[in-house]
């Protein structure tokens, strides 16, 4: 009461004409019958004439009827102790309901609400969790289903999108710990010790997904393993709400022999495995690890047990899709992008349009047309892909003059989007870059600073451009052949797409004119292969000032989240703390020596067993991706 009549001059005083200034009350002590016990020399009677509206609604029925004296006030002077109090109330009412100092960002053109001269970030351990809490994604199913595919893949596609996202595969923690297998026995469910191995292991990976989404400001978080027990599935539910975390599953099912198989011979048999084994011999140990596994497999009971749990079945690679109970943004992004992805093998083409007037002058933005040399380059792409002969083959352009006219000497139809025009340069569309640095020099060295979140004035940056791509990325997961002519920012964001490049790389990725670039998505990766159709063009790409060099560890904070980054490494050793972990590492020594006891099973045919490395010279196995 004593704050709010603070900011009510009007509220009480001994004269209409005379105001008083910050007025105290015992309100309080009147409502409840008693008196004043510390009236000072000057008392006041305040009327209900005069009283304040504030102070009749606080006071509701305790507010007398007929005029009276009230309570005590000092419109001048208060004792000591209520002056202090009064201005503690007062100075914290107002810290807690005035908004926090806003910084504008002006790399981003954006205002950030800063606390204590740090960006102020939403919390990360909190329970319930909030809306954008971190969230750990968990794998489901038999191995040889591809959930691998589908959380280096998923992974790729959140981290593109701006959200920070990493892969923590429990398979690469078990052979740190094993260091070298030797049959599907070290996967029967009654092999005990190889059991308490395999447990450690998803422990040791989900205290990385603690550090990860605590310390290292992760986002996501994929934990990709068999998952096919209830009993482990309950157990990480628990681990991610002690930490505040949401959880969705996502769980692959296959029961098609052909798509088993296939992908056993394509990803399995070349595992490590399987070094040493002949490809037969592997096929044949790896269905028995899956029949090991088929013993134990409680598949998500969508009906019953799991009815209250979030997460999708993706049937025979997407055939069918069950989802239930989706309860956030990033949850539907994640649907909606495996309901769109396909493993079919299929090929992408990207280039840029032919070389414009504008590229010969150096100016950005703007819409002019072909240059000579770019009307000659059409024709080349003509017969380049006559050559390439491909059947269905969808040719997709921008809105702008130059992409539409590369394409009109195709043969066929050709679509138009809109997503696919060039990054909009704002106040510098038209402009060359010696004009921007002379008419914007702030900008210029704001833009070479950070150029992937820079913003132009009434314009766009990357991160913008990456956003708008969005639909375009999801119509190429679902389509088959297609030719992508569009330009250079936006080649670079679809580039950077497909090879996993990250924030700090994506804006000096190289895109010359006249030049196709042939993307064929495989397994776990995407290869790429640079056409040049032998037409000259100037040179429009710029590298990356000497001055400016990569960002540190510690990612540009946003208003919600962080710098996006290339998925990293998802294989990281086991850190062993505590009992448990000294039970897991004496465990690892002892798996090792099971593995190659001589009354063991027998090593897989193929494998030299005298090459095989004793514990106290064992080497780390790490698969090699492209």
């Amino acid at each position: 009461v004593a704050t709010r009549a603070s900011r009510d001059q009007r509220c009480i005083s001994s004269n209409p004409g005379q105001p008083g200034p910050a007025v105290y009350l015992s309100v309080a002590t009147r409502a409840s019958g008693g008196g004043n016990s510390q009236a000072p020399a000057q008392q006041l009677t305040a009327r209900t004439d005069r009283a304040s509206p504030i102070l009749r609604q606080f006071c509701g029925n305790a507010w007398p009827k007929k005029p009276h004296l009230l309570t005590t006030v000092w419109p001048t002077h208060p004792p000591p102790a209520v002056k202090q109090r009064g201005a503690t109330l007062h100075q914290k009412a107002a810290t807690d309901t005035m908004p926090r100092e806003l910084t504008r960002n002006p790399v981003q053109k954006i205002w950030i609400p800063y606390k204590e001269e740090r960006p102020a970030l939403p919390s990360q351990s909190c329970i319930p969790p909030l809306t954008n809490s971190p969230t750990v994604i968990v794998m489901v199913g038999l191995p040889a289903r591809g959930k691998t595919y589908i959380a280096k893949k998923l992974t790729r596609y959140l981290n593109w999108i701006g959200a920070p996202t990493k892969v923590f595969n429990v398979g690469e923690y078990r052979r740190e710990a094993v260091k070298w297998y030797r049959s599907y026995d070290f996967f029967r469910h009654d092999n005990e010790d190889a059991m308490k191995i395999r447990k450690q292991c998803a422990l040791a990976a989900l205290r990385d997904v603690k550090s990860y989404l605590s310390e290292e400001g992760g986002q996501i978080a994929v934990f990709d393993a068999t998952n096919t027990t209830r009993d482990r599935r309950e157990m990480i539910l628990n681990f991610a709400e002690e930490n505040g975390w949401k959880v969705f599953f996502v769980e692959s099912v296959c029961d098609d022999p052909s798509i088993v198989a296939a992908n056993i011979m394509d990803v399995k048999v070349s595992s490590p495995d399987y070094l040493d084994c002949n490809r037969a011999d592997a096929m044949e140990d790896f269905l028995k690890r899956i029949e090991c596994y088929k013993a134990t497999y409680q598949p998500l009971d969508p009906d019953h047990y799991d009815k209250d749990l979030s997460f999708i079945k993706v049937i025979n690679v997407g055939r069918r899709f069950l989802v239930n109970r989706v309860l956030d943004h990033i949850q539907s992004k994640i649907v909606y992008y495996l309901m769109n992805i396909h493993v079919h093998p299929r090929t992408i083409y990207l280039c840029r349009h032919g070389e414009s007037d504008y590229n010969l002058k150096g100016r950005i933005g703007g819409d002019s047309g072909l240059s000579y040399r770019g009307k000659k380059f059409s024709s080349a792409l003509r017969t380049f892909l006559e050559e390439q002969n491909i059947k269905d083959l969808k040719v997709w352009t921008s809105q702008l003059k130059r992409t539409i006219q590369t394409a009109e000497v195709l043969d066929g139809q050709y679509e138009q989007w809109k997503a696919l025009n060039e990054i909009d340069a704002g106040v510098c569309e038209d402009m060359t870059y010696e004009e921007i640095k002379e008419r914007h020099p702030e900008e210029y060295t704001l833009r070479e600073q950070d150029k992937y979140y820079y913003r132009y004035p009434t314009g766009e940056s990357y991160q913008d451009l990456v956003q708008r791509l969005e639909p375009v990325i999801m119509e190429l997961e679902r389509q088959g052949d297609v030719l992508v002519i569009c330009h250079q920012a936006v080649m670079r964001c679809l580039l950077a797409y497909f090879l996993d490049k990250s924030a700090d790389e994506l804006p000096y990725l190289k895109c010359p004119l006249h030049t196709v670039l042939k993307l064929t998505p495989f397994a776990y990766g995407c290869k790429v292969e640079s056409i040049f159709l032998n037409v000259e063009a100037v040179n429009t790409h710029r590298d990356r000032p000497e001055d400016v060099g990569r960002k540190g560890a510690n990612p540009l904070m946003r208003r919600n989240s962080v710098t996006p980054l290339a998925s990293p490494e998802p294989n990281k050793k086991p850190r062993m703390e505590g009992p448990d972990d000294r039970l897991a590492s004496s465990s690892s020594s002892l798996a090792t020596a099971l593995c190659l006891a001589s009354d063991g099973s027998a090593p897989l045919p193929g494998q030299n067993v005298s090459e095989m490395p004793r514990p106290s010279e064992a080497v780390v196995t790490i698969s090699v991706q492209e």
